[in-house]
Formats: structure tokens, sequence, C-alpha cells
């Protein structure tokens, strides 16, 4: 499986990013893929939205943004025992 994925930005620079977490939220009717970089050092997480084409759009929405951490936090409970 391929987890990297590639931003591009608005000036067309292009950064390579590592999938942490693909995802549905049923209620609200939106996917959504979490990314970090690839580089080790760094942890940050960024989540996104997107659709069926592939469209990213980034999560803005405080409440949106906080229901991905917590997925994401249940995600790495489950994986870190």
């Amino acid at each position: 499986m391929d987890n990297r994925l590639i931003l591009t930005d608005e000036n067309g620079q292009e950064t390579e990013m590592e999938i942490v977490l693909t995802f549905d939220d049923e209620e609200h009717g939106r996917k959504y893929v979490l990314v970090k970089y690839p580089s080790k050092d760094e942890d940050d997480v960024f989540a996104f939205a997107y659709d069926d084409e592939g469209n990213l759009e980034p999560v803005e929405d405080p409440e949106e943004f906080e229901m991905c951490q917590e997925v994401l936090g249940a995600f790495e409970e489950e994986n870190n025992g």
C-alpha cells in the first residue's frame, strides 16, 4: 500500500506527506485523510476532507478538527496497545 500523498500548494510547490489515517464521517457525509511530514522529527498531523475525485480541502472548522483529533487518538490507542 502506498501511504504517500503529494500536496501541491497555490504556488505549485509540491510537498510529500505520509498518510496516517483515512476515515469516513457518516454523520456529516465527509471523508477525511490525516497526513504528516515523513520526517521522524515532525509529529504535527494535518487534516483534510476529500471528495470522490480526490480534491482536498483543509479542515479549518475547530469542531471538525477536534473530531479528527479524537479519531486519530482512538486509532493510535488501538494500534499502540
